[in-house]
């Protein structure tokens, strides 16, 4: 099975919390609202457990902005 990465961008997030509220394993807002991927601080390089696909794709449909992304490999942070 193919491992899946996630990320989100927070140059879009409204913190409007839709994939909190999807998937809490995944997902939670920082301290100005914005979401963020728990697994790796948004870094979008740990795997997400199979057991929260289902919970993640829920959270990519609900999020109105588009915010989050799905990979099936690591995504290259430019810094």
């Amino acid at each position: 099975m193919a491992a899946k990465y996630t990320l989100i961008n927070q140059d879009t997030c409204i913190a409007c919390g839709a994939c909190e509220a999807a998937a809490p394993n995944i997902y939670d807002l920082n301290d100005e609202g914005f979401a963020f991927v728990k697994l790796d601080n948004n870094q979008g390089t740990c795997k997400v457990p199979e057991e929260w696909w289902d919970e993640m794709d829920d959270a990519l449909e609900e999020c109105p902005t588009d915010s989050i992304r799905v990979s099936d490999q690591p995504f290259k942070r430019d810094k």
